[in-house]
């Protein structure tokens, strides 16, 4: 399985769900290869905010080493699975999509909800990283 998250910038939420992604999968042994892309390009080859660094390392989780990336229309066919924090993402994503088959992978990473970008409060750093250690854990019960 390969899996792509995918936010508006890459640095604060689909990081997040990158690592923790990656990290369970990896203790499942479930061999699946896990990355992340924003929809826009302001943060290319940077590594993720501070904030979503140190979120993710007080629940155990190292994301420091991950950079930026921007979704584009290559990324389609590799992934299985695209999952986007947002109904922007998701109409942003969807838009590049050139048929049903492309645009049938593009999902929200809560179902039918958002993730809350936290980038402009602090204090929402923490439950966005539980709430997508959870939802994660989710989704591997769901496809494994």
């Amino acid at each position: 399985m390969k899996i792509l998250m995918v936010c508006l910038g890459n640095i604060c939420r689909s990081p997040l769900a990158e690592g923790i992604m990656r990290h369970l999968s990896d203790q499942q042994k479930l061999n699946w290869e896990i990355a992340s892309a924003g929809t826009g390009n302001w943060h290319i080859g940077k590594a993720p905010d501070l904030r979503s660094i140190a979120a993710a390392r007080a629940m155990g989780y190292d994301i420091s080493k991950q950079r930026a990336q921007q979704f584009n229309h290559s990324m389609f066919a590799q992934y299985d699975l695209i999952l986007v924090m947002d109904k922007n993402n998701l109409k942003d994503v969807q838009a590049l999509a050139n048929t049903d088959a492309e645009r049938k992978k593009v999902k929200l990473f809560l179902d039918n909800d958002e993730v809350t970008d936290p980038y402009w409060d602090n204090a929402l750093f923490k439950p966005v990283c539980q709430q997508v250690e959870e939802r994660c854990m989710e989704i591997i019960k769901q496809l494994s």
